[in-house]
């Protein structure tokens, strides 16, 4: 049933970059580093070293477990702001007043999200929407190569892809399928590139090639062209 063994959060990244890098991730516990990735890891183990703090009236919270029963995703969030506001915002606990949740993704890099960022940005806005009551509306990206931030609104549109992002990560999840390898221009980014082997899946030979190939090397003593 939805909500008993939730899905991470984190895979709605990994599924808008490639389907079958999120299922190696998540089906099959693959894993490898490269700069991008150790890049990542450090910004994000960095901040969430870092304890909650009140600064210029806002309250900043860091490695926030977020959970969302509707898209059954489960997670935590770099830093959700709570800033004070008259009208629309929810009830703390040991806070005065009403605050208005702002989640914060930190990203290496300058300043260019990638569609992936955007869909779990979104994906933490509805968590806090589920979780707190109240309407989350925008958001920001953090990148710590220009120590800038982007803000993001979360249109009908970005908050409609992430519900079918969760829900096709949740088919995979399900069906425990591998989609097969691809090799779009970005493979290269990828530290699972090795581990995915993405042309090995173009261009198969026939079956009746294969046979004919096995059947020619078994005659002449051969070991069969893979």
């Amino acid at each position: 049933m939805p909500g008993d063994d939730p899905a991470p959060l984190s895979g709605l990244q990994h599924l808008v970059f490639c389907p079958r890098q999120a299922a190696l991730i998540h089906l099959e516990g693959a894993w490898s580093e490269n700069r991008h990735t150790a890049q990542g890891g450090i910004i994000h183990q960095e901040v969430h070293t870092e304890s909650g703090r009140m600064k210029g009236g806002v309250l900043e919270t860091r490695g926030l477990w977020l959970r969302s029963r509707r898209l059954d995703l489960v997670g935590r969030a770099d830093v959700v702001e709570f800033h004070p506001v008259e009208e629309g915002g929810c009830r703390l606990p040991g806070r005065k007043g009403l605050w208005r949740p702002f989640p914060v993704e930190y990203k290496k890099g300058s300043r260019r999200p990638e569609p992936g960022s955007l869909v779990q940005l979104c994906a933490q806005a509805l968590c806090l929407e589920e979780m707190l009551g109240v309407e989350v509306a925008e958001g920001a990206i953090y990148f710590g190569k220009s120590k800038r931030r982007l803000a993001v609104g979360f249109t009908p549109e970005l908050r409609e892809r992430t519900a079918g992002a969760a829900a096709e990560f949740h088919r995979i999840l399900r069906e425990g399928v591998t989609p097969p390898p691809r090799k779009p221009g970005k493979c290269n980014d990828c530290s699972l590139e090795d581990l995915c082997q993405p042309k090995a899946g173009r261009n198969p030979k026939p079956v009746r090639d294969y046979l004919a190939s096995a059947l020619a090397a078994s005659l002449a003593g051969k070991d069969v062209d893979q």
